[in-house]
């Protein structure tokens, strides 16, 4: 049953992301290269991507071999219910996409994290969840905002209007992520609470 349901999640995320890339190609005003640039510069773009390829090394992977390390789906986990909470209550209003593009919009930030949660409930080996585990998955959100303040530097282009220097300010955007990053570990804690509860 987990190579089936990794299968099936695997196949959903890398329809959504290719379906996206698709829409943003043929809706391009930039170069094939920076309209690229610009794709993988979402953190929604990046999380389903990894989630995409964990769900794929779940379905090819020999049954008999185990997960070397239980913390990193509850991290997948984490970080992909970022996503969906934070499009959920601050991004959602801000358009109203139609057609493939809506489905796509629901795959990514709504559907998968769903999913994900379910695959983490089902499959996560709670017991060796521990709260030192943060800092280690704290790593890739803190690189991620290094890199779009840096890029967004010189190209002025910035993924998300919570981290828009040009609009709002460096000031700013460093509160708004220092409350992502407080909100992240809080959901971290929460996280292992549960998964420490579910085990007993």
């Amino acid at each position: 049953m987990k190579k089936i349901l990794s299968l099936i999640f695997c196949l959903i995320g890398w329809f959504a992301l290719i379906a996206q890339y698709y829409l943003l190609l043929e809706n391009n005003i930039n170069s094939f290269w920076e309209s690229t640039v610009r794709f993988f510069s979402f953190f929604t773009i990046l999380t389903n991507l990894i989630v995409a390829v964990y769900f794929t090394v779940q379905a090819l992977k020999p049954q008999s071999k185990k997960d070397t390390d239980p913390g990193i789906l509850t991290s997948i986990t984490l970080y992909i219910c970022i996503v969906g909470i934070i499009y959920q209550v601050i991004l959602r209003s801000t358009w109203n996409p139609q057609g493939l593009q809506k489905l796509v919009d629901e795959l990514l930030h709504s559907v998968i994290p769903v999913l994900t949660i379910i695959y983490w409930y089902l499959y996560e080996n709670k017991s060796s969840l521990n709260y030192k585990q943060i800092l280690k998955w704290a790593v890739y959100p803190l690189l991620y905002f290094i890199f779009i303040i840096i890029r967004g530097s010189f190209s002025g282009f910035y993924p998300y209007p919570f981290v828009d220097v040009n609009i709002i300010g460096f000031t700013q955007v460093l509160m708004n992520a220092f409350w992502v990053l407080v909100f992240f570990a809080g959901l971290s804690v929460i996280f292992i609470l549960i998964g420490k509860a579910l085990k007993k």
